[in-house]
């Protein structure tokens, strides 16, 4: 299967900590990856650096095999990284349908009723086709979450970073983020989940990618990582 993103030896260095060492890291078009470890174990600062958040001090990282190091956040999203956040920060004083109108606009160069029927197509698949002319602010948690993936869906993403969407959520509300994220993902977008709700993302996942201190410490399947004496210990110490 083909590979989308290739990290290939990515430092990252806040002063003298080093955050980030030496990463290695390939995922292949259409796979559903976890990206697991305590917190403080680098894996928001790697996607970071992914995305453009952060510029990597040392290697490469590829999208598609096009090298990114140098492109900025709003590059790298025209190229089709994008991704939900932890904290969702809506325009609180737009509409829930204005907020999807701004990515396909910023980013699709859409406009007018072509872009209002392809807002109102994304947020139908997400269930908030009834909340469209809620302003944002209104919106209970699950359907803030809803939202952030509504947005970066409308940045058309090759990929996709869901970085803790069902963080806060009771149950029957992860298994809804959840029932998205693998539609999403069948639509052929390829996806990376940072999530602490281990149970949740083991469903998801086809592997996982366990990070302590800054360095991945194991990857494989999500039954073979989560008994894993190295992973065990970084959660529970020893």
């Amino acid at each position: 299967m083909e590979t989308i993103l290739e990290v290939s030896q990515v430092a990252k260095h806040f002063g003298g900590f080093t955050a980030l060492h030496s990463i290695d890291l390939k995922l292949k078009k259409g796979e559903r990856l976890g990206l697991i470890g305590p917190n403080g174990s680098g894996k928001t600062t790697l996607i970071n650096c992914i995305s453009g958040a952060l510029q990597n001090d040392g290697g490469s990282i590829k999208f598609e095999g096009r090298e990114l190091s140098g492109l900025q956040a709003f590059q790298r999203t025209k190229l089709g990284i994008a991704r939900s956040f932890q904290i969702p920060r809506p325009f609180r004083s737009m509409t829930v349908l204005e907020n999807l109108m701004v990515p396909l606009a910023y980013v699709c160069s859409m406009s007018g009723h072509k872009a209002e029927e392809e807002a109102m197509r994304i947020l139908a698949s997400m269930g908030l086709a009834a909340k469209a002319k809620t302003l944002s602010g209104s919106l209970s948690q699950v359907e803030l979450r809803k939202m952030e993936l509504a947005r970066a869906v409308a940045a058309k993403p090759k990929l996709l970073v869901s970085d803790e969407a069902m963080a806060g959520l009771a149950g029957a509300e992860i298994d809804e983020v959840l029932d998205l994220l693998f539609a999403l993902n069948k639509m052929g977008i390829t996806i990376i989940m940072i999530e602490h709700i281990m149970h949740a993302v083991m469903k998801f996942s086809e592997r996982l990618v366990c990070l302590d201190a800054g360095k991945i410490i194991c990857q494989g399947d999500p039954q073979t990582i989560i008994t894993n004496p190295q992973v065990q210990r970084a959660y529970l110490g020893d």
